[in-house]
């Protein structure tokens, strides 16, 4: 499956991985689980996130990790009774999975999580000690450390306002296309996104950034 992955990635996107580079938004993801995969761009792992999730599953320590199939949760996680766990998923120590959270579509949490009430989070990363507070919907994404999702805010997935429904990312001040109709954003480590925000799909949000309550990012606007 991995070595499909990696085919699979030939020819997903015209930009090249030196001008996006993961460890300006995620400065430890290479002494991460996701490593094998840091040269990858943002939307090439998001698109891989079930075949790598399930090889980082199979790669944890069972004295460590519950493992049941294709998910693996840490002995000292709390999931309360409600929340909706799909394979492939990981979810790291001390993480915190409230009722009512919907994981789905191949999803790995580091330690000290929060996935509250009523969130989904779909085909995506979530580094260590980063939150969603509840009622939010985060797709396609990496979420970086320290990140704070306030109540409401939603990172989209699609632009389904189109026909064609492909995603733009804006590097260095230049728009380009990539090859896929699903990516939400890479959110740097420490950004903040206020209560009720809106981050459009292929958005870049470098560390610290704070996107205000009820405000809308979309990168495709100059």
């Amino acid at each position: 499956m991995l070595a499909q992955a990696i085919g699979a990635r030939q020819g997903m996107s015209s930009l090249k991985s030196s001008m996006l580079c993961l460890q300006d938004y995620l400065p430890r993801v290479n002494s991460s689980p996701i490593k094998t995969w840091a040269s990858w761009l943002p939307w090439e792992l998001t698109s891989q996130s079930e075949t790598i999730v399930t090889k980082i599953a199979m790669d944890m320590a069972t004295e460590e990790f519950d493992i049941a199939g294709d998910i693996a949760i840490h002995r000292t996680a709390i999931v309360e009774s409600g929340a909706v766990l799909k394979g492939p998923l990981v979810i790291g120590a001390r993480s915190f999975i409230a009722t009512g959270a919907y994981l789905r579509g191949g999803c790995w949490l580091d330690e000290d999580c929060v996935i509250g009430p009523c969130c989904e989070l779909k085909s995506s990363y979530v580094f260590a000690a980063s939150k969603l507070a509840h009622f939010n919907f985060v797709g396609d994404s990496i979420i970086g450390e320290r990140v704070n999702i306030e109540a409401g805010a939603i990172i989209c997935n699609y632009r389904n306002e189109r026909p064609e429904a492909g995603i733009n990312v804006r590097v260095n001040g230049v728009l380009s296309a990539v090859n896929t109709t699903k990516f939400g954003a890479l959110v740097g480590d420490g950004c903040r996104l206020g209560a009720n925000s809106v981050v459009a799909p292929g958005a870049l949000l470098k560390p610290e950034s704070i996107i205000g309550r009820t405000a809308l990012c979309d990168q495709e606007i100059a």
